[in-house]
């Protein structure tokens, strides 16, 4: 039977499958649930898929349409029966299908959209609670003003800039120093609708003012709140934050998965799209937008339904009192898109450039120099983001080719650049960035660490979401695994009987298993299986055996899983893994030499995806460098954290913008030394390293004689 390679994104799942078999039976193959309801009659629409067209090098495969059966005429029927959601999605038939009905004729990459999903991508990208000064760079004014009359005939905008002008230092105190009104301005959409706001409003309104210098809203009366986002745009996930700026509330925060996946799982790769394809940058910058604009509406949503409950629960019961005159006169209003006046985002160097619509081909090639490092502020509508027309969208600076406005946010939020001890702070993810020192100095760098870590190009990797193991330990006694998986209380030894759970494995189970590989001797220092455990006979062997594609470990059985395959770590799963543990790893311990250090005081590990880390784990198979176990912390999404906090403090703007300028940027790829480093750390957890912190846990560890090859 002819077989044909398929890529379902953004799962990353992938694998050959038999010529003719429907997408949706070769999804569910390889662990993707894709939506039906109607038994595959065409007839739902829940199951629809978009076909990417074009080479794409990373897989090596051409993806075409073509590769798919004819679009049939039940799928057309009910595609040409919804023109409106092919052109509000701007799909054309042939590019959508429906899943169920297509069949597979050759290779193909797939983008299954999150309405198609049967399992939802967990992502866990949340904010923490963090005292942050409120002082946002947009604050409102109440403004009363007589009307013009044949005597004072004076225009609209110099009259209203004349009150603000009185309002502004009432509110600021009469010590302040501020503009006078002639050196205000009012946003060009503002301008357009004040004549007619001014007079409805009869001449009282509220006045929104960006850095005290511009005019970017005029409400009619009396208006107290004003709001804001702050985004995370990660290689994965994309993560938003709704933010009250009186208050500093977090009303909702929304997540997705980055749709740039389906071009490229890490920054190269769409480097490379955007270079090889003329509309590639197009495509990234639409697929971001669109992202963002749904990711606002579900925060609006989300924080309206909270706010209704809050004013139920604050209601007064019949005959305890009414509400008081001006509760009465203010009734609480829905928040609209409208009423979004500022956004912070945050990104690494490509996704920065990505979001602004900047072409990213000079990122990747020597000197890799970008378009701009210092912080950005546009006009919302110049990107096409749905909030207000004269909102501004403040991005913040970068630092160097491939340590982003992310990094500067990290910054930001842990502040190493007011420390007496030396810290390390990791971003890790599929491109991991890495800053180290204290209130002196601070160097930086990144890495590119592959998409291993988080699920893909391991055998049966995937990103997390129900059915994923998520944490793995094997029994050094009997080499039994047990392990959790997400959507599943407790282990699956609490369970009498553990069937049909499990779909494949993510990154945190994934650093586990390998970690406990090496532990229990299964694989040497090396990540060589040790064949000596294979035996058909021992109860205490049948997992280790020789597979389709080498030496593996079973971790759950066929009957344990909902694929109907066992799930093993391969052979070329832990090489993946050593390979990037050693970017990491080799990418700390430069800075680390670079400013004449052994170890760091504090490891800081920062991300979603850091923080569902085993640090223990993590250390031994060396992805961390040597470290008392006490002072490695996982913070969470500090670059989420650190956009909130600049969303909401002008003055903390000032401080990262002028932080940034100061820290050393130092690139890989100069070190002359980097690729013998970078062999020494593909070993468990390194080849002369001591790692005196978890010597514990390997205690008949010997030297590598191989060491003294890379070493000088």
């Amino acid at each position: 039977m002819t077989k044909h390679t398929i890529i379902l994104q953004p799962s990353g799942s992938r694998g050959q499958v038999d010529e003719g078999m429907s997408v949706r039976s070769a999804a569910r193959e390889l662990g993707v649930e894709i939506e039906s309801i109607c038994a595959e009659n065409a007839t739902c629409g829940k199951c629809m898929v978009l076909i990417e067209e074009g080479r794409f090098e990373k897989y090596n495969i051409d993806s075409k349409q073509s590769n798919l059966s004819p679009v049939s005429a039940e799928e057309r029927a009910y595609l040409e029966r919804r023109p409106k959601l092919l052109k509000e999605k701007g799909w054309q038939i042939g590019q959508v299908r429906l899943s169920c009905q297509c069949k597979i004729l050759g290779d193909v990459l797939i983008n299954v959209p999150e309405e198609s999903r049967g399992n939802k991508q967990i992502v866990r990208k949340s904010a923490s609670n963090r005292p942050i000064e409120i002082k946002p760079a947009v604050r409102k004014y109440l403004v009363t003003m007589t009307p013009p009359n044949l005597e004072r005939p004076i225009a609209d905008w110099e009259r209203l800039a004349k009150g603000l002008e009185t309002s502004m230092r009432l509110v600021h105190g009469n010590d302040a120093v501020l503009p006078r009104w002639y050196d205000l301005d009012i946003d060009y959409q503002c301008l357009r609708t004040l004549s007619k706001t001014l007079r409805d409003s009869k001449w009282n309104v509220t006045v929104s003012v960006w850095k005290d210098k511009e005019v970017i809203a005029v409400q009619g009366g009396y208006h107290e709140e004003s709001y804001g986002a702050a985004v995370d745009i990660g290689s994965t996930t994309v993560a938003l934050y709704l933010c009250n700026l009186r208050t500093g509330e977090l009303l909702a925060a929304e997540s997705e998965m980055n749709p740039q996946i389906v071009y490229g799982e890490d920054v190269m790769s769409r480097i490379q799209y955007a270079i090889e394809h003329p509309d590639g940058l197009e495509k990234l910058h639409k697929a971001i937008i669109s992202t963002l604009n749904k990711l606002l509406s579900k925060a609006i949503i989300s924080a309206n339904m909270s706010l209704r409950v809050q004013v139920a629960k604050q209601a007064p019961v019949e005959g305890e009192g009414i509400a008081s005159d001006k509760e009465q006169e203010r009734p609480r209003n829905d928040i609209r898109l409208e009423d979004i006046l500022e956004m912070v985002l945050v990104g690494n160097s490509t996704m920065h450039h990505i979001l602004l619509n900047l072409h990213p081909k000079d990122l990747g090639l020597a000197p890799f120099v970008p378009a701009i490092h210092k912080s950005v502020d546009i006009k919302a509508r110049e990107l096409g983001l749905h909030i207000n027309l004269s909102g501004n969208i403040h991005v913040l600076p970068t630092i160097a080719s491939f340590v982003g406005a992310d990094t500067s946010a990290m910054i930001l939020a842990e502040e190493p650049h007011k420390q007496d001890e030396n810290w390390l702070l990791i971003d890790v993810g599929t491109n991991a960035e890495l800053v180290l020192g204290n209130r002196k100095r601070l160097v930086c760098t990144s890495t590119p660490t592959g998409p291993a870590l988080e699920g893909a190009h391991v055998e049966y990797g995937m990103r997390a979401a129900p059915g994923a193991m998520e944490r793995v330990h094997i029994d050094e006694a009997t080499l039994e695994p047990k392990y959790k998986v997400i959507g599943v209380e407790g282990w699956n030894t609490d369970h009498a009987e553990f069937k049909g759970q499990v779909k494949g494995i993510c990154g945190s189970a994934i650093i586990d298993a390998v970690a406990e590989l090496f532990r229990t001797g299964i694989v040497d220092s090396r990540g060589k299986f040790n064949k000596k455990l294979s035996s058909t006979s021992s109860p205490k062997g049948k997992r280790v055996r020789e597979g389709e594609s080498g030496w593996e470990f079973v971790i759950a059985w066929s009957e344990e899983t909902s694929i109907g395959r066992d799930i093993p770590i391969t052979q070329q799963d832990v090489r993946q893994i050593q390979l990037a543990k050693a970017a990491l790893f080799t990418a700390a311990r430069t800075l680390l030499k670079r400013s004449g250090m052994e170890n760091p005081d504090k490891v800081i590990l920062a991300g979603g995806f850091g923080s569902f880390i085993d640090k223990e784990k993590a250390m031994l198979i060396g992805l961390i460098p040597d470290c008392d176990l006490n002072n490695v912390y996982a913070v969470g999404n500090s670059a989420g954290d650190g956009a909130r906090i600049a969303l909401l403090s002008i003055e903390k703007r000032n401080e990262i913008d002028a932080v940034t300028r100061k820290v050393e940027r130092f690139e890989l790829p100069t070190d002359p030394e980097f690729q013998n480093q970078f062999m020494l750390a593909t070993s468990f957890p390194h080849m002369s390293e001591p790692f005196e912190h978890i010597a514990h846990l390997i205690p008949n560890r010997v030297a590598d004689p191989l060491a003294k090859n890379f070493m000088k």
